[in-house]
């Protein structure tokens, strides 16, 4: 490789479920240069890491000004799209993975852990110019394309509270939950154009109806299954058909497409455009999967006659939502409004289902 062309670190080579990594030590004032990174442009699917948190960057930056002498820092992790070689200085057993990385200038950099490390990096720099001679540990992975980074950023945020749940199935392609729920969403024109892909909750004027997190639970729902475990073939095929007739029958969605209704109208007046609908909607399902398995199509065709409106208190108030009007999901929650939903279907009740209708007629829910 071109030393003209190339930046060049003394490395450290160490290697994770048999594929090489390297540990470098960058120069703070290299990292805003060679880590670009335009969130606004590059839809969530086709990133690496979650949209940025703005409101951190400067409680990040002033830490590391107004601590010069004594701020830490963790390392940043990225993964590198291009050429890279590494040079031991030595042949000898202990000290073969001690050398110098060598990394072309064409590459492409993306940050798995640490965007915005990064970003207050390059605003304290801004303040403060003489910190770009002090350094911050990288691991650099190897990586031809994107999807080798997000599945990086799934693994390294499993265990995290601040990563959202959303974020966690996006980028997640080793879970056969996730994935089966990214394909109908791309499949299903309806889920497609109205899915937020990153939060898990949408506010009152988004333009989208639904949370990947919440379709992903119910189909976990549908076939009672959790994340991790196997989806057939079958159970593919039936989750696939299920959304679109569901899409189909809920006539508040098909105004939506049609612009007879927005996204914040249908929220703000409809059960329909909340998690605890299609989570309820997912314990239906899964009734109907195991004792209709060949006509499920009929009762869920039959949702276009039910009144979801929330100003349908006798029906909704106490289930969907409480006495202040505020939808609520909760396991008991989604229950009661599986429950009626089940009624209105003229289907039968469980037993446990029944006894939480009892406590609902007594007031001991």
């Amino acid at each position: 490789m071109d030393a003209n062309f190339s930046y060049s670190f003394p490395a450290l080579r160490g290697k994770q479920a048999g594929k090489e990594y390297f540990v470098v030590m960058c120069p703070l004032r290299l990292i805003p240069k060679i880590f670009l990174f335009d969130e606004e442009e590059i839809p969530p699917e086709h990133r690496a890491q979650r949209i940025i948190n703005k409101t951190r960057v400067p409680e990040i930056a002033n830490y590391m000004l107004e601590n010069p002498t004594d701020y830490v820092f963790s390392s940043l992790t990225a993964s590198v799209d291009g050429k890279m070689e590494f040079l031991p200085y030595s042949t000898e057993d202990d000290f073969k993975d001690l050398g110098k990385l060598i990394i072309s200038l064409d590459s492409k950099f993306l940050i798995n852990d640490g965007q915005h490390r990064r970003a207050a990096l390059e605003e304290a720099l801004k303040m403060s110019p003489e910190l770009g001679n002090e350094s911050i540990s990288v691991v650099f992975y190897n990586d031809k394309g994107l999807k080798k980074s997000q599945q990086m950023f799934a693994d390294l945020n499993r265990h995290a509270v601040n990563t959202t749940s959303s974020i966690g199935i996006l980028y997640d392609h080793r879970d056969q939950m996730a994935t089966m729920t990214k394909d109908v969403i791309a499949e299903i024109p309806l889920l497609e154009r109205y899915t937020d892909k990153e939060r898990v909750s949408l506010s009152k004027h988004s333009p989208k109806i639904f949370a990947l997190n919440h379709i992903f639970n119910t189909n976990c729902k549908l076939l009672n299954k959790k994340k991790g475990e196997l989806v057939s073939q079958q159970e593919k095929e039936f989750i696939k058909e299920f959304w679109e007739v569901l899409c189909d029958s809920i006539l508040e969605w098909q105004q939506v497409i049609k612009k007879e209704l927005t996204p914040a109208q249908l929220r703000a007046n409809y059960i329909v455009a909340h998690g605890v609908f299609l989570e309820a909607i997912g314990t239906v399902g899964y009734y109907l999967y195991q004792n209709h398995p060949t006509n499920w199509q009929k009762y869920i065709k039959q949702l276009s006659k039910i009144d979801w409106n929330r100003s349908n208190k006798k029906d909704w108030m106490g289930r969907a939502f409480g006495t202040t009007g505020r939808i609520n999901k909760t396991n008991q929650t989604i229950l009661l409004t599986a429950n009626l939903i089940k009624t209105k279907l003229s289907l039968p009740l469980l037993e446990v289902e029944i006894e939480m209708e009892e406590k609902l007629r007594s007031g001991d829910v």
